[in-house]
């Protein structure tokens, strides 16, 4: 059990599309507007997590057409995730839009999110400790993966609502905003291998 909560750890902790884009609204709208946010990506990351426990995201996914336009989506937000990133010019702004996005918004990315995805796969079909009884093994497996999730993404958000109080130079503004588009860029690149890997 250890074991898996390290691997739940590590696995989540690492910057993706989910935790990318919680600091993004809290620095755009600040913490109530991305706690909103939040909790969207909460219940999508627990859709999510069910599908993958009934294995109707496996019935879903074999399907190369539904996986290319999961994929295509994907990118093709956090490709426009990372422009707006880069050319927020003098203010520090993961997202801009008009309004803050909120639960639907952090559904719909978690629906296409792949990390998520490959994540509650390995999670959940990996690391047994508990053979004996598969319905208490995926129910502590779901509160592990919560207790743990709940706290980092939290920690995520008050990050970006923090830079937002922050009174930094232009300069210095510049180069978090390019900092932040790289890492979606990498994020991009990443989705991207692992998608020509499963072809």
């Amino acid at each position: 059990m250890l074991t898996f909560a390290a691997a739940v750890f590590f696995l989540i902790v690492t910057p993706g599309p989910g935790v990318l884009s919680a600091a993004g609204v809290g620095s755009g709208y600040g913490f109530r507007s991305g706690f909103r946010y939040l909790a969207g990506l909460f219940v999508g990351t627990n859709l999510v997590a069910v599908a993958v426990i009934t294995g109707l995201g496996a019935i879903v996914l074999s399907v190369p057409a539904i996986r290319w336009i999961l994929m295509a989506a994907s990118i093709a937000y956090l490709l426009y995730l990372a422009l707006r990133i880069a050319t927020a010019g003098s203010r520090i702004a993961f997202i801009e839009s008009a309004s803050a996005p909120g639960i639907g918004a952090g559904l719909l990315l978690q629906a296409i999110n792949p990390k998520a995805y490959a994540v509650n796969t390995t999670l959940f079909a990996g690391f047994p400790y508990a053979p004996e009884s598969y319905p208490f093994e995926v129910i502590t497996k779901l509160l592990i993966v919560n207790a743990i999730w709940i706290p980092i993404h939290l920690a995520w958000l008050w990050a970006g609502a923090s830079l937002h109080r922050l009174a930094l130079g232009e300069k210095a503004q510049r180069r978090i905003n390019y900092a932040m588009a790289a890492s979606m860029l990498a994020v991009v690149a990443l989705a991207l291998i692992s998608g020509m890997r499963q072809t």
